[in-house]
């Protein structure tokens, strides 16, 4: 592939931002987000039905044909243990619906596409939660990031011989708004100290090691899962 299609979810900020930029000049690219804009399909992934209908659209808009999905859409919300019982469900189905159905979602659709074309690939930003989970108020946040590693893997070893390569991500705290707001919650500076590299990640970082899995990473490496988390948790 000399110019690939690439469809990024979630790619209006943060993250996602930082993937598009690093991606676009190697690559015909459509993004996603809540709202519209010349490189970006708006849609609300909490939404049943939305993520097939963002599918379509995404493939017309790259002419019939996306060699590369990359799931990174997320919402990262606080679901107080001793909260309201209605409030704390529908902040599990909420998260749950956009972190990992979705994903999951478009996952199949890209799957099915994939074998009708010869192969692809689909690269998840999962999170650190996966493996060491998070703070009490965001058990549903490391359910769908370990949920979204198991359907990555799942996904390689039942499609690999057909030439479709799933790939994970875990970042642990990484400078957007998201991260800005929960650093600022669990004291700040303090946090840091549990990052032997002293820092959060760069988006741009996060957004190299997509790039790596998009264009570079052999096809043996299917269903890997990269950390980059400044050592904070090693597995």
């Amino acid at each position: 592939m000399t110019r690939p299609n690439i469809f990024v979810t979630g790619s209006s900020r943060g993250i996602g931002a930082a993937i598009v930029a690093r991606l676009s000049d190697r690559a015909a690219l459509i993004g996603h987000g809540t709202s519209a804009a010349a490189d970006r399909l708006a849609a609300d992934l909490a939404e049943a039905g939305a993520a097939p209908k963002l599918w379509a659209a995404a493939l017309e808009r790259l002419g019939g044909r996306i060699d590369i999905l990359v799931n990174n859409a997320g919402v990262f919300e606080s679901a107080p243990l001793d909260g309201e019982d209605a409030e704390w469900l529908a902040a599990w189905e909420r998260t749950l619906r956009i972190n990992l159905t979705a994903a999951a979602e478009l996952s199949r659709l890209a799957v099915r596409h994939f074998i009708a074309h010869g192969g692809g690939r689909i690269v998840n930003i999962a999170s650190r939660a996966a493996y060491r989970g998070d703070s009490p108020a965001h058990w549903h946040y490391a359910a769908a990031k370990g949920g979204m590693v198991a359907m990555t893997k799942t996904i390689a070893r039942g499609y690999a011989a057909e030439g479709v390569l799933a790939f994970a991500i875990c970042p642990g705290f990484t400078m957007t708004g998201m991260a800005d707001d929960y650093l600022a919650s669990r004291g700040g500076d303090r946090l840091l100290q549990d990052i032997p590299l002293g820092r959060v990640a760069d988006p741009a970082e996060v957004a190299e090691v997509v790039r790596f899995c998009c264009f570079d990473a052999p096809p043996s490496m299917t269903g890997a899962v990269l950390d980059i988390n400044g050592a904070s948790y090693v597995r």
